[in-house]
């Protein structure tokens, strides 16, 4: 009898997580190597040419928002080609450095915690870590920006740096806090 109220309990519980699931197809900035090609890009938001840029693609997610969005900026991502020299299969900066993010809510607005503690750059990416870092930030802030642009109040954004120990440590300084949206006129 256990046993059958057991099964029962989990199949309403996953029958009613099924309808209740909204899923929104939106645009995630993320920041992209262009280690294997030919391009580099001028990020006016950094202030450099580098071999990387942030570029978004369109996601189907659930959960959160805008949490989900800044967990998903570190999402694998291979870009598709056409030329069999292309052999890449890792663009995205935060996968391939190994760069932590998360987003939460609180009652001051979104924390997005940038966890820095494995930052690892693989030989082949001609990035800094303060370049992956402020990549990030602008993928963040981009991100953020197209969700927020139908939002009647604004978001205040705090960016906090975990694992900033060490050799890491004067990557700290690009912990930050930015309002984005405007507030909604008086009437």
């Amino acid at each position: 009898m256990k046993r059958l109220f057991e099964t029962l309990f989990y199949s309403l519980l996953l029958a009613g997580s099924g309808m209740a699931t909204t899923i929104m197809v939106v645009p995630v900035f993320e920041p992209l190597s262009l280690h294997g090609t030919d391009g580099d890009e001028v990020i006016s938001d950094v202030g450099e040419a580098l071999q990387a840029s942030v570029m978004a693609r369109p996601m189907a997610l659930t959960g959160a928002f805008p949490e989900v969005l800044v967990d998903s900026i570190k999402t694998s991502h291979q870009i598709p080609t056409n030329n069999p020299n292309y052999k890449v299969t890792e663009a995205n900066l935060l996968v391939l450095c190994k760069v932590g993010i998360h987003g939460r809510m609180s009652q001051e607005g979104l924390i997005v915690t940038l966890d820095i503690t494995e930052l690892d750059i693989p030989l082949e990416v001609d990035v800094t870590s303060r370049q992956v870092l402020r990549l990030a930030l602008v993928a963040i802030r981009k991100t953020l920006e197209e969700y927020q642009r139908p939002q009647t109040q604004p978001l205040v954004v705090t960016i906090a740096i975990e694992g900033a120990t060490e050799g890491k440590a004067p990557l700290a300084d690009l912990a930050s806090k930015f309002t984005i949206g405007e507030p909604a006129p008086a009437n």
